[in-house]
């Protein structure tokens, strides 16, 4: 019997505090996935959205990544999503139900990351980590269409569900209606909504991992505010570094980084890394507790 709960405490133990975005990377995506992974990512995020999203040479920079030896399957967060609404290049049939949409979008998703093993060794069975409902549909009743679709696949084609540009209540309403309960919720962390105060509790109250995106790039106010500049200082880093890991911070969340300089994918993990070794040392703990203190209050304000 599969347990939602259980599964999802296991797999928030396992999903990175930064996870690779994929983005926008167009044409050059399978060179930017084998650099993100060969600079220490272990997560991946994608989408079977062509408008934005180039799955398949996502699928084919891990193949190439883990067959060049910078990374085993098993290490890997790989993340995909649904997508309604997505065009006319979507991997599914538009006319399509619901129900089959999602059916068509997984087969093409599991396609795409296909043969992840090391060519010397057995072939795994495919798999992703995480399947994510891009948006909620414009009902109740269809959201939990696509919802229960999604559910079909666990845990045999994928470990774990969740969902994105949602807010508290329609989170609220799915994962009270859902058999297997979300996992993650992938949001804009910015201003306008208030950074998600009530979503974060709700996801800290239900063993839910927070996903933030958009958290450099929306945020010129919090990279220029005194307690990420300070947390920069003190600990040596950079003010991306420092704003990446108070977001963190926060406790039950991960971050997305889109970054395409090679330099700034190992910066990025390194300082972060660097933030938890700092926080743990007797002169920093006092420093991060006071910049973790003035953020959180900045972001309530």
């Amino acid at each position: 019997m599969h347990s939602a709960a259980s599964s999802s405490a296991g797999l928030n133990n396992r999903i990175p505090s930064l996870i690779y975005g994929t983005a926008w990377k167009k044409e050059r995506t399978t060179e930017f996935v084998v650099k993100a992974l060969k600079a220490g990512f272990k997560g991946i995020d994608t989408a079977a959205q062509p408008k934005h999203y180039r799955e398949d040479l996502v699928g084919k920079g891990v193949r190439q990544a883990v067959r060049d030896g910078f990374v085993r399957r098993e290490e890997l967060y790989l993340q995909t999503k649904y997508s309604p609404f997505a065009g006319e290049d979507a991997p599914y049939d538009a006319r399509a139900t619901i129900a089959d949409q999602v059916r068509q979008s997984v087969a093409s998703s599991l396609h795409n990351f296909r043969s992840l093993s090391r060519t010397d060794g057995p072939e795994q069975e495919t798999y992703l980590d995480c399947l994510v409902l891009h948006s909620p549909l414009p009902t109740l009743s269809q959201t939990m269409e696509a919802w229960t679709a999604m559910e079909s696949f666990v845990p045999s084609k994928i470990r774990s569900l969740g969902i994105s540009n949602t807010d508290l209540r329609t989170l609220s309403q799915v994962h009270e209606r859902a058999r297997i309960k979300p996992s993650v919720v992938q949001n804009r962390f910015y201003a306008a909504t208030r950074f998600d105060v009530g979503v974060r509790a709700f996801c800290k109250e239900n063993n839910m991992l927070y996903q933030s995106f958009w958290t450099l790039t929306a945020n010129p106010r919090l990279l220029a505010s005194s307690p990420v500049r300070t947390l920069a200082s003190e600990a040596q880093i950079s003010v991306q570094a420092a704003l990446y890991s108070l977001v963190i911070g926060l406790g039950n969340v991960s971050v997305l980084d889109g970054t395409t300089n090679e330099g700034r994918m190992r910066k990025d993990l390194e300082e972060v890394e660097r933030v938890q070794q700092f926080r743990n040392t007797d002169t920093g703990r006092g420093s991060w507790d006071k910049c973790m203190s003035d953020f959180q209050r900045l972001i309530v304000m």
